[in-house]
C-alpha cells in the first residue's frame, strides 16, 4: 500500500481494508509501505522495518521473511502502472493484480482507448498534447468542442481533471493536467448516464459484478464526489435491460481482450444505448465505501470473500 502519486492516502485506506479483513487463522498477513524514498514493513505497533528490494525480504528478529503472494493495494504508480507488477513477475512472487503489459496499457488512458477502438469499444473524440507541445486552443475546441474534459493521461481519482466550459479557460486547465503528467488527454463531454463496471476473475472465470449508476452533485465524478459524498452510487444501476446488456457484455469483452486478470473497474457513459469507454482502473478502491466493495456485496460477495478469492487466484 501507499505508492508515489497524490493517490497514497487512498491507498493506505484500502491497504488497511484489506489487511482488517484477511482471515488470520488462514493468512499471515503483513502491512508494506511502498513510497518513493522508503519501502517499509510496518509492524502493528508501527514499528519500521526496510525491505531488502534484491529479493522483497523482510529481516524480522533476526528472521528473513520472504512472503508467499502480495497484496496489491497501491493506486497510480508504481503499484498500477506496470512497474511493480515487473519487479514481482522478475523476482517470481505470485501478486493479485493483472500482468506487467495489461497494467501499463490499461493506466495510459490514451494508448488503452487507441488500442480498444478497432475491437468497436466507443469513446469520446480526443485530442493529445505532450509537455512542451504547441497549444492551439482553436484546433482543440473545433475537434472536441465545449465543454470538454482536460485530464492528466496517467493518473487517478480524478487528480488533474479539469471540466472546460470556455475556450478562455483552456490553458489553466491544460496547467492543472499538467502538474499529475507530462501527457495529457483532451476528451470531448458525452452528456448521459455514466456507469462504473467491475470485472474480476472469481473462481476461475471472469464475473462481471452488478453495475453502479454514478450521479454527482458536483459538475463531474470528481475526487470530492469520489471520497467526500459528493455523488449517490447507485448499485444496481437504473438502466433499460437493452443498456444492461450492453454495458455488461463490453465490461467482459473489455476484461478479456487485455487479458485483464484480478480486479478492475471500467467507467462508461452511455450515449442512447450504447456506452462509450473512459477508462479502467486495475487496482481499483477498496475501502468499505470504493464502489468495487460495493458492487460485489450487491453480487452477495464479502469483503472477505473478495480478498479471499484474490489471494487464491494469484497463487494459481
Amino acid at each position: 500500500m501507499g505508492g508515489y502519486s497524490s493517490e497514497y492516502k487512498i491507498s493506505l485506506t484500502s491497504g488497511n481494508v484489506v489487511y482488517n479483513t484477511l482471515n488470520r487463522s488462514k493468512y499471515n498477513a503483513y502491512r508494506i509501505h511502498i513510497f518513493k524514498d522508503k519501502w517499509v514493513y510496518v509492524a502493528a505497533n508501527g514499528t519500521e522495518t526496510p525491505v531488502d528490494k534484491n529479493d522483497f525480504s523482510v529481516h524480522i528478529d533476526g528472521v528473513k521473511l520472504k512472503f508467499d503472494v502480495v497484496f496489491n493495494a497501491i493506486h497510480g504508480a508504481p503499484g498500477e502502472d506496470g512497474y511493480l507488477q515487473g519487479y514481482f513477475e522478475l523476482l517470481g512472487i505470485p501478486h493479485t493484480s493483472c500482468a506487467m503489459y495489461q497494467a501499463a496499457i490499461t493506466f495510459n488512458k490514451r494508448d488503452c482507448l487507441s488500442i480498444l477502438q478497432p475491437y468497436g469499444v466507443k469513446t469520446a473524440t480526443s485530442y493529445f498534447l505532450n509537455l512542451g507541445d504547441t497549444v492551439d486552443e482553436t484546433a482543440i475546441v473545433e475537434k472536441v468542442g465545449l465543454p470538454c474534459f482536460v485530464k492528466a493521461n496517467k493518473a487517478g481519482s480524478s487528480f488533474g481533471v479539469t471540466k472546460v466550459h470556455h475556450k478562455t479557460d483552456l490553458k489553466n486547465a491544460i496547467a492543472v493536467a499538467f502538474k499529475e503528467d507530462d501527457e495529457i488527454i483532451i476528451e470531448s463531454y458525452l452528456e448521459g448516464t455514466e456507469v462504473s463496471v467491475g470485472v474480476i476473475t472469481y473462481k476461475g472465470a471472469t464475473k462481471v459484478l452488478p453495475i453502479t449508476e454514478i450521479v454527482s452533485e458536483n459538475d463531474f465524478f470528481d475526487y470530492e464526489a469520489k471520497y467526500l459524498g459528493k455523488s449517490q452510487e447507485i448499485t444496481p444501476a437504473r438502466l433499460t435491460e437493452t443498456q444492461t446488456l450492453k454495458v455488461n457484455a463490453l465490461a467482459k469483452k473489455i476484461y478479456d481482450v487485455l487479458k485483464l486478470k484480478g480486479f478492475s473497474r471500467s467507467e462508461f457513459i452511455f450515449k442512447g444505448d450504447d456506452p462509450h469507454l473512459l477508462e479502467i482502473n486495475t487496482v481499483p478502491g477498496l475501502t468499505t465505501e470504493s464502489i468495487l466493495p460495493q458492487q460485489a456485496a450487491a453480487a452477495g460477495i464479502s469483503l472477505s470473500d473478495l480478498f479471499d478469492n484474490a489471494i487464491i487466484e494469484a497463487l494459481k
